[in-house]
């Protein structure tokens, strides 16, 4: 019988208090910076610094700002970060605060040379050129403490690149509430890091097989389950079966929710769902869906077995839709 909920997703997890009543104390960062028990995240690009394990590696505050100043001009133990490039993440039960670093667009992190290249030198280790990851890649490996922290880090990186200035004036915004808001001057506005609903759908037909679209986009091989943003006006309920005959010509009508997962490339909320074909007859655009078909569970195994079909990555929801169909975690 497949379950009604999803199982936890190694990127939806959170385990950590957010501190949101913290983030407005002017003293919050100076504090959290000063304390030795302090644990940090270098992020950039949607990536992290990472141990040799692929799992998140932490710094105290003052090595973090050496990574930092590893990437400038002057020497690894020159001037701090800026205060505006830390943020907070929350604040453990034990009461140590976590903060991730924004490091800057052109830190030579993952970006060419010899991985050997030794960037800096910690207590705990050097810091080298290739001692950085994707959350794409390394997001189901983390823990649950580790992938929420990441999670949050990443999405807030992104919004803080993609909006320097203000939407109403275009003026400059500074940072505010410990990273969690932009604040413009000029006009007085305050913006917040937005989330793009997104739904992303398991559809089944009268025989239980599964419908998988290959994206026009996609390298050969590619296949998942279907999935489109939520519009203007519009309920994740409507979207998904706007998306499911657009996409496929597919008409669909129940609908259930099973289930969410953050998805910070850049800023996307993808809402889970299972729906129930009413018509199997599957046509597809060419343009941004370049075929798509329905699958039994021994097609679909014979198909991955033999490299017809590559599944979505082990992180992501749209993997876990396909195993709550298949009946658990897919073989290989």
């Amino acid at each position: 019988m497949i379950p009604d909920v999803l199982p936890d997703l190694p990127l939806a997890r959170a385990s950590v208090d957010r501190a949101a009543l913290l983030r407005d104390r002017q003293d919050v960062l100076p504090a959290a910076l000063a304390d030795p028990r302090t644990r940090v995240l270098a992020v950039r690009d949607g990536g992290l610094l990472l141990t040799g394990a692929a799992a998140v590696r932490w710094l105290t505050p003052a090595d973090a700002a050496r990574v930092y100043a590893a990437g400038g001009p002057g020497p690894a133990d020159a001037a701090a970060p800026p205060i505006d490039r830390w943020l907070l993440l929350g604040v453990e039960d034990d009461g140590t605060r976590v903060l991730a670093l924004r490091l800057h667009d052109r830190h030579p992190l993952s970006t060419g040379g010899e991985p050997a290249d030794v960037l800096v030198h910690l207590p705990d280790g050097p810091v080298a050129r290739d001692g950085w990851g994707s959350l794409r890649t390394v997001g189901a490996s983390l823990d649950a403490h580790d992938a929420g922290l990441a999670t949050a880090a990443v999405a807030l990186d992104a919004w803080h690149d993609r909006h320097p200035r203000c939407p109403r004036c275009g003026a400059p915004t500074r940072v505010a509430q410990a990273g969690w808001s932009r604040v413009c001057d000029v006009d007085g506005s305050e913006h917040y890091p937005r989330t793009d609903p997104a739904v992303i759908m398991a559809v089944v037909d009268a025989d239980d097989r599964l419908l998988l679209g290959h994206a026009a986009a996609w390298p050969a091989g590619r296949w998942s389950t279907l999935a489109g943003f939520v519009e203007a006006g519009e309920s994740a309920e409507q979207a998904v079966r706007r998306e499911v005959h657009e996409e496929t010509g597919v008409v669909v009508d129940e609908v259930d929710y099973v289930g969410s997962q953050p998805w910070p490339f850049p800023a996307s909320l993808m809402l889970g769902f299972r729906a129930r074909a009413t018509s199997t007859a599957v046509r597809v655009d060419g343009v941004e869906m370049a075929d798509a078909r329905w699958f039994t569970r021994d097609e679909l195994t014979a198909a991955v077995a033999s490299g017809d079909v590559l599944l979505p990555g082990g992180a992501s929801i749209a993997r876990a839709l396909v195993e709550q169909w298949w009946g658990g975690p897919f073989p290989g």
